[in-house]
């Protein structure tokens, strides 16, 4: 069965990061990119009763202009949708990368992602979409119920992409990061990548068993790795450390049992990822 990576592209300015750190993944991998879009019908949108009391005739006739101005900016969304599309598929072909299909869709976002996502082994999205302000964008404000309902590995891309050498791994020793660890251990993604394993807390006999267990499956996968245990606020600690490495991917779980819980989900997923400057792989 082939590789597929299910990317979802809006026209934004971190689309074309999408589309080269899907370039970069596919090659890692030896996997196909199927590229997604999204029209996202929203309740009410351009269904607005403007007649009031105006005349019948009248009335009849707005409503009938409203209609075609109604069909006139679905039309153009679509033909938006599909030279974004176009250009991503441009993007990622040029990379060296193959596209196994461009799939332009009406809906919800999240629903329509997960409805989609059956065949991909990762699902690649960015930080923001079309609009700039956090509070207005579509999958930004849903990003942490995207992240919750997907079944899939979800890569969020940074604003642009850079060659990576490292994956920062957020480990906790819950079953969220012992799975981000098993995951690592099996895929390509990471084949040759420096691993830094890092854990935010106290330095006890559990922490340690834990990173040398977690350590045992990646060196036995071929990995190299280094350990970590640093106290401070998990956001902070793990900023550091981005900052530290450059050109790194932070891998974690999307839910987990300490502190690092309070980091993903307390805050909201949303505003951890505005906050780390690197692509960052959640596994739920």
């Amino acid at each position: 069965m082939t590789n597929i990576l299910l990317a979802l592209v809006d026209g934004s300015t971190y689309s074309k990061s999408v589309c080269d750190h899907a370039a970069w993944a596919a090659a890692r991998m030896d996997a196909e990119v199927d590229l997604l879009h999204v029209l996202d019908r929203q309740p009410g949108a351009g269904k607005s009763d403007l007649s009031g009391s105006i005349a019948l005739g009248a009335r009849t006739a707005l409503l009938e202009e409203l209609s075609s101005l109604d069909e006139q900016r679905a039309k153009l969304l679509s033909q938006k949708g599909r030279a974004i599309l176009d250009d991503a598929r441009a993007i990622i072909e040029a990379a060296g990368g193959k596209v196994a299909g461009a799939h332009l869709r009406m809906g919800e976002i999240v629903d329509t992602v997960i409805e989609q996502e059956g065949p991909a082994s990762m699902l690649m999205v960015g930080k923001r979409g079309e609009e700039a302000d956090f509070a207005s964008l579509r999958l930004g404000a849903h990003l942490e119920r995207f992240i919750r309902a997907s079944h899939k590995p979800v890569f969020v891309a940074s604003r642009a992409f850079k060659p990576i050498d490292t994956a920062i791994v957020a480990y906790d020793g819950g079953a969220s990061s012992q799975r981000v660890v098993d995951h690592i251990a099996r895929n390509k993604l990471f084949s040759d990548l420096k691993i830094d394993l890092v854990t935010v807390g106290q330095r006890n006999r559990d922490t340690e068993k834990a990173q040398e267990d977690a350590r045992a499956i990646l060196s036995g996968a071929g990995l190299s790795v280094e350990t970590t245990i640093l106290s401070g606020q998990p956001d902070e600690v793990l900023g550091k450390r981005v900052e530290e490495h450059g050109s790194c991917l932070v891998a974690m779980g999307a839910y987990g049992h300490s502190r690092i819980r309070a980091f993903v989900l307390g805050s909201t997923t949303s505003e951890m990822l505005r906050s780390c400057k690197a692509p960052v792989l959640l596994m739920r």
